[in-house]
C-alpha cells in the first residue's frame, strides 16, 4: 500500500538520521574531551611537577595524581564540552548543506536537533552519576597526595558550629572564616598553654587580617599570665603580631565540597546548626546540581546562534565556535558570581543556582522556535 510504504520509508530515514547525528555528537564529544583534558593536564603538569620533584616523590605517584585528577577536569569542562559537541555536530550538518536539504524535505528543526539534545542529556546523566559515585573518591585521593604527601600539610583542626579550631605548633586558633577566598577572620583568638594545660596567654579580636608577614588584630585584648599566676589584660584597637602559623598552614582543601557526593552535600544541609551555614550548604548543593545541568541550556542557545551566524555571515563554525566559547565563559562568570552571593546569604540559593540555566534555556528555545517557523 503506497501511503504505508512512504510512512515506513520516512520512519526508517528518521531513525537513521537520529543514529547518525547521535553518533556524530558522541564522536565530537570524545574528541573534544581528549583535546581539552590533554591541554589542561599538560599545563597543570608543568605547574606542579617542580613541587613533586622537590618533595622527592616518585614518578608513579605523579602519574597516579594526574590520572586520578582526570574525572575532576572533565567534570569542570562539562558545560563547554556539551555545548561545543552539539554546535560542531550541527555546524558540520549545516556546512554540508544537509540541514537545508532536510528542511526542504519538510522535516522540522525540532526533529533534526532531537538526537543532539538526547546526546546532551546522556552526557549530563553520566556527569551526574560520576559526581555521585566517582568524583568523591578520586578527589579525596588527589587532595591527600597534593596537600599532605607533596606539600607536607596535614589537617590541623576541625570545624564545629560555624567556627574553625586549629592546633598550631605552640598554641590553638579559633575563629570564624566567612569567605575562604579572603584572608579575613572574625571572632579570632589565639591561646598558648603550658605543659600542665594551663593557659599562658590569650589574644582575642573581633577581626584578624593577614598582612604578610604579620597578623593584624583589630578591637580586642591580650591576656597574659605573669610570674605570680595573675592575669593582665591589655585592650587594643589595632595590634600586630607574628604567630607561628600563617593562613596557608590552615589546611582547607581547594576542592573540599567536591569531595562530597551529591547526597552528601544534601545531607550536610540538615547537619548545620547556624543559619548562615545552612544557607552555605544549600548554595553548595543547588549550585552543584545547576552546574551539572548547565550544558543543556548552553546548547539550546548555541544551536540557534550557529544558524543565525550562517544566515548573516555565511561562516557558521568560524563564528559560532568563538561565540559559543565566549557564551560559556560568560555563563560561568555569572554563575560563579551568583553562587558567591548565595553563599554569603545575599541571594536565595535556588534562584541563584538555576537562574542562568532557566534564562539561557528560554532564550534558546525562543530562538529555535523562530528558526523553525
Amino acid at each position: 500500500h503506497p501511503p504505508y510504504t512512504l510512512e515506513l520509508i520516512f520512519k526508517s530515514f528518521m531513525q537513521l538520521l537520529d543514529r547518525y547525528l547521535l553518533a556524530q555528537f558522541i564522536r565530537h564529544f570524545l574528541t573534544l574531551n581528549i583535546a581539552f583534558t590533554s591541554l589542561y593536564l599538560l599545563i597543570d603538569f608543568f605547574e606542579k611537577f617542580d613541587e613533586f620533584s622537590e618533595a622527592g616523590k616518585p614518578m608513579s605517584l605523579v602519574i597516579s595524581f594526574f590520572m586520578l585528577n582526570l574525572p575532576y577536569v572533565v567534570d569542570q569542562l562539562n558545560p563547554v564540552l556539551i555545548l561545543l559537541s552539539g554546535v560542531i555536530t550541527f555546524g558540520v550538518l549545516n556546512n554540508n548543506n544537509e540541514l537545508l536539504a532536510l528542511k526542504a524535505a519538510g522535516i522540522p528543526l525540532r526533529k533534526i536537533i532531537r538526537p543532539i539534545l538526547i546526546g546532551s542529556v546522556i552526557a549530563t546523566t553520566i556527569f551526574i552519576l560520576a559526581a555521585q559515585l566517582l568524583l568523591p573518591k578520586t578527589i579525596a585521593v588527589t587532595n591527600d597526595i597534593w596537600f599532605e604527601q607533596v606539600r607536607g600539610k596535614v589537617p590541623l583542626g576541625i570545624f564545629r558550629n560555624g567556627r574553625d579550631y586549629f592546633k598550631g605548633n605552640e598554641g590553638f586558633y579559633s575563629f570564624q572564616w566567612p569567605n575562604k577566598e579572603k584572608i579575613i577572620f572574625r571572632d579570632f583568638s589565639y591561646s598558648t598553654w603550658d605543659e600542665n594545660y594551663n593557659i599562658k596567654s590569650l589574644a582575642s579580636a573581633e577581626f584578624a587580617n593577614w598582612v604578610p608577614p604579620m597578623w593584624v588584630l583589630k578591637t580586642g585584648q591580650i591576656i597574659e599570665r605573669d610570674e605570680t599566676g595573675s592575669f593582665i589584660s591589655k585592650p587594643f584597637k589595632v595590634f600586630t603580631q607574628r604567630f607561628p602559623e600563617t593562613p596557608d598552614d590552615f589546611l582547607v582543601p581547594e576542592y573540599e565540597s567536591a569531595e562530597k557526593s551529591l547526597t552528601g552535600l544534601f545531607s550536610d544541609i540538615s547537619k548545620q546548626d547556624l543559619a548562615i551555614e545552612k544557607t552555605r550548604a544549600r548554595a553548595e548543593f543547588y549550585g552543584r546540581i545547576s552546574y551539572l545541568l548547565l550544558g543543556i541550556p548552553l546548547l539550546l542557545l548555541g544551536l540557534p546562534i550557529l544558524i543565525i551566524s550562517y544566515q548573516k555571515w555565511g561562516r557558521d563554525l568560524s563564528i559560532a565556535i568563538p561565540v559559543s566559547c565566549f557564551m560559556a565563559f560568560f555563563a560561568w562568570g555569572i554563575w560563579g558570581t551568583l553562587q558567591s552571593l548565595a553563599k554569603a546569604g545575599t541571594l536565595w540559593p535556588i534562584p541563584a543556582a538555576f537562574s542562568v540555566n532557566i534564562v539561557f534555556a528560554l532564550i534558546g528555545l525562543y530562538l529555535l522556535k523562530k528558526q523553525d517557523l
